[in-house]
């Protein structure tokens, strides 16, 4: 997908969003409460076009030669639906936490002054592949009275459809903007970075993954983050300090830092000198070795 196009697309989406986030955030109990009812419902009525755009993540899984312990993760049975359900029900049951105050205590002036529980507004969550986020993660937004922006692992595209199109329309049944949970419908790479920069339509940003999704604590003492790029073993990355000093190395040579590590460490870079870009490049195939001559 070409960059304008991503753009345009989270451009888009995020519009949507943050023009049902406003009413997300005002809606009733009762009303988030029953368009939740109706998601469960969706679930069941519509099993089988869940699990028939499933077989279709499930077959390219196959022929990808992904292990059968991702394959199983993929699969949405049954059972995998009837929890779905019941995880739903349960976020129903939960108390509403818009509105609810803590810590209330009185001022000299006379007046209390308490912290209030209020939406946050447009969430954007990346995940691995695993369609039960997708429904835990709606189910959640709808209880909170945010709008959230889906994408997750593009292993799991065709059944993240099918269960995002449930889920709009049980919001629509519901007299709530449909809008209010939305899937990035493209496996382009392309779309995340957009998504990741959209400031001005997501308030938080959740990454949720085991395997290379990584978060760092980030202090004064450690520096801040320069730049975030998606790489494979078989990339170069190329970073660039204030300094013009380009240095270039595989990824596949960067160490892998233990848990005790508050982030990872590329190169240490002369007194003065920081990172200032950092970006993917492909790497040149290498020019086949020649036949020497006995």
């Amino acid at each position: 997908m070409p960059e304008t196009s991503a753009r345009e697309l989270i451009h888009e989406i995020g519009t949507a969003a943050r023009r049902a986030s406003r009413i997300t955030a005002c809606a009733s109990t009762e009303k988030k409460n029953a368009a939740l009812e109706r998601i469960a419902q969706a679930l069941m009525t519509r099993r089988d076009v869940i699990q028939a755009a499933n077989a279709v993540d499930l077959a390219n899984a196959r022929s990808e030669g992904l292990s059968a312990a991702f394959v199983d993760r993929l699969a949405v049975t049954d059972r995998v639906l009837d929890q779905m359900v019941t995880g739903v029900r349960q976020i129903a049951e939960l108390a509403d936490p818009v509105g609810g105050i803590e810590n209330l205590r009185p001022m000299p002036s006379g007046i209390r002054v308490g912290r209030m529980r209020v939406p946050l507004g447009v969430i954007a969550m990346i995940y691995e592949s695993r369609p039960n986020v997708t429904i835990d993660a709606a189910a959640l937004a709808i209880k909170s009275g945010n709008a959230v922006i889906l994408r997750g692992g593009h292993e799991a595209i065709e059944t993240n459809r099918a269960l995002a199109a449930v889920v709009s329309e049980a919001l629509a049944d519901a007299a709530l903007p449909a809008d209010a949970v939305q899937l990035i419908p493209t496996t382009d790479r392309a779309a995340v970075g957009e998504l990741i920069r959209a400031r001005d339509y997501v308030d938080v940003l959740i990454p949720r993954g085991g395997k290379g999704l990584k978060g760092y604590n980030i202090t004064a003492k450690t520096g801040k983050i320069a730049g975030v790029a998606i790489v494979d073993d078989a990339d170069d990355i190329m970073l660039i300090e204030n300094g013009g000093v380009l240095i270039r190395m595989a990824a596949a040579d960067i160490n892998v830092y233990g848990r005790d590590t508050q982030g990872v460490i590329l190169m240490r870079l002369e007194s003065g000198s920081r990172v200032i870009s950092v970006d993917r490049v492909d790497r040149e195939p290498e020019e086949p070795a020649e036949n020497e001559e006995a």
